[in-house]
């Protein structure tokens, strides 16, 4: 028999490798951050773009023109660009560790509910027509709150039918998403062919996902609501880890799969919505970084979603990095994370283990 003690001493350490991986992700990230700053049109070196960074906050902001002007491209322009980046990753990452975990399904992801078609239909219409939901808005605030509003349609279609018909099962919920899906992404189609080439350069750059209209401006609501959505997932972990069991067992438990379920899917459409309507859809995010996370931690999520956050951010960032010196005009983030997460997602599902699920 094993010891108080010694299953103590297991513990730690089954605990400290999930802590240590979480540490690796952020050490990675900040390091990648440095790297971000000092990519660009304009050339600031590694170590200079920490030292111009360390100046603004310390207030010894150079006074001649290329200070000033270094100045602000490192902190106006890619400083809001890097850190958007670490907390989109963090968000969609997280959102997609819950929605696999409560569809009980590896392929579902946090655009599952139709986030991502809404979204587009709604900034679409904004290019395009200059229509917005509130009269009086124009330009980025009307693709923001088209985005917004129209992200949320899909989901919470799904959800009702998921209220109304009685023992839907996660599968059915999946397949209503993808058929709301469809209908948005035809709708979008038949606006797009009516566009001017500039309308539809615009309309097809926010459909891929970037982080180039990152501002200081909109940063606090990106970060806030990332933050929110990892703080309170994390807080409902254990009723999550309830969910991936059979909803025979949640219900001898005494809990209600279908409230579950449709709880978690309510909270991973908000905040994927918030963090679309800024920033396009950005793909493969949510899919990829929790399984790579559940290879080497296991899918509790008590550590999976903190995990999760940190990895995506990690994901992200790197991805825009590569994204920005890829070409001389940069691409956008969604072409490299698809590039990236595709064959990465074929190889965790090659080699992943079944027991990891």
């Amino acid at each position: 028999m094993m010891s108080d003690n010694a299953r103590l001493s297991e513990y730690r350490a089954y605990v400290g490798k999930k802590a240590a991986f979480c540490i690796i992700c952020l050490a990675v990230a900040l390091v990648v951050l440095g790297w971000a700053l000092s990519i660009g049109s304009y050339d600031i070196g590694f170590l200079e773009s920490y030292r111009i960074l360390w100046d603004h906050i310390t207030g010894n902001i150079a006074t001649d023109s290329i200070g000033e002007m270094k100045d602000h491209v490192i902190w106006d322009m890619r400083l809001p660009r890097a850190v958007a980046g670490l907390f989109v990753g963090a968000g969609l990452a997280v959102c997609g560790a819950v929605m696999q975990s409560t569809l009980k399904n590896p392929l579902a992801d946090p655009y599952t509910t139709g986030i991502s078609s809404g979204a587009g239909l709604g900034a679409t219409i904004a290019i395009i027509t200059g229509f917005c939901i509130i009269p009086g808005l124009y330009g980025q605030s009307a693709i923001v709150i088209n985005a917004f509003v129209f992200a949320l349609i899909p989901a919470f279609v799904m959800i009702f039918f998921s209220m109304v018909k009685r023992n839907m099962s996660p599968e059915s919920t999946i397949l209503i998403g993808v058929a709301v899906m469809y209908v948005f992404s035809a709708v979008t189609t038949m606006l797009r062919v009516t566009a001017t080439e500039e309308d539809l350069a615009e309309a097809y750059i926010w459909s891929v996902g970037t982080l180039g209209k990152a501002t200081w401006e909109n940063l606090p609501i990106i970060s806030i609501i990332s933050v929110c959505g990892v703080i309170v997932f994390y807080a409902f972990s254990n009723m999550i880890n309830t969910l991936a069991m059979d909803d025979k067992g949640v219900v001898a438990l005494g809990e209600n799969p279908k409230r579950l379920r449709l709880i978690a899917m309510l909270g991973v459409s908000l905040v994927t919505a918030v963090i679309v309507s800024f920033t396009g859809t950005i793909g493969f995010v949510g899919l990829v970084a929790p399984h790579v996370v559940r290879v080497v931690i296991g899918s509790d999520n008590r550590f999976l979603i903190p995990a999760s956050a940190c990895f995506g951010g990690m994901f992200l960032i790197v991805a825009d990095c590569i994204a920005k010196v890829l070409t001389d005009t940069g691409l956008p983030v969604g072409v490299v994370t698809a590039l990236i997460g595709g064959p990465m997602f074929i190889f965790i599902l090659l080699k992943i283990r079944k027991s990891a699920w």
